[in-house]
């Protein structure tokens, strides 16, 4: 079955997962200033949202924000955009992510992955939830496997113009039920980079 196809209930359920809602886990963090490179991708913010199309809003808003993350890490991390993530058939958590950030600098396969990124359906946060909550926990199980020592995975939903972050640690889920507005982009990139270095 497809990331896609779990929803909040389902995931839980399946998981024996705890959900905390509302509970903002991030800490005050420094805003990063976008470079020229990503604030010129982002001029395209307006056509993508006239064109309301989740491919448009990864292509043109994500995707330029999650490599920018890559470039002000020096590379040092790997992005995965539309990958084939299988990691437990008998648990249905196969299929491909939409975005997976790694600790790892190798790009030809996932190593270390820490966060997940999730494309709202429809522009809808809470429709993303459950598919964003399935990979991580299937991140978690890889990275156990592996015996890569990652105590929490982090996740985001986000619909290109707006971004909610999730903390799975353990059997615990935790949502940021707070909506984070893009543009600006310097609390989304000092988010994202805080998750990837803590």
């Amino acid at each position: 079955m497809p990331y896609s196809k779990f929803t909040l209930s389902k995931t839980k359920k399946d998981f024996h997962l705890t959900i905390q809602e509302n509970v903002r886990f991030l800490p005050w963090v420094e805003p990063v200033a976008p470079s020229s490179r990503l604030l010129e991708d982002l001029e395209e913010v307006p056509w993508a949202i006239a064109v309301g199309s989740e491919k448009a809003r990864s292509e043109s808003i994500i995707y330029p924000v999650l490599q920018e993350v890559r470039r002000i890490l020096d590379r040092r991390i790997s992005l995965f955009s539309g990958s084939e993530f299988n990691v437990d058939t008998a648990a249905d958590l196969t299929g491909y992510v939409d975005f997976l950030l790694s600790r790892s600098p190798e790009q030809l396969l996932i190593e270390a992955p820490v966060v997940i990124v999730t494309e709202a359906k429809k522009a809808d946060l809470n429709e993303g939830l459950g598919q964003c909550v399935a990979e991580m926990v299937a991140a978690q199980r890889f990275n156990e496997v592996q015996n890569n020592a990652i105590a929490v995975i982090y996740g985001c939903v986000s619909s290109g113009t707006a971004w909610r972050f999730l903390k799975l640690e353990q059997q615990t889920v935790t949502i940021d039920l707070t909506d984070y507005p893009l543009p600006p982009v310097d609390q989304i990139l000092g988010f994202l980079l805080w998750m990837l270095q803590e």
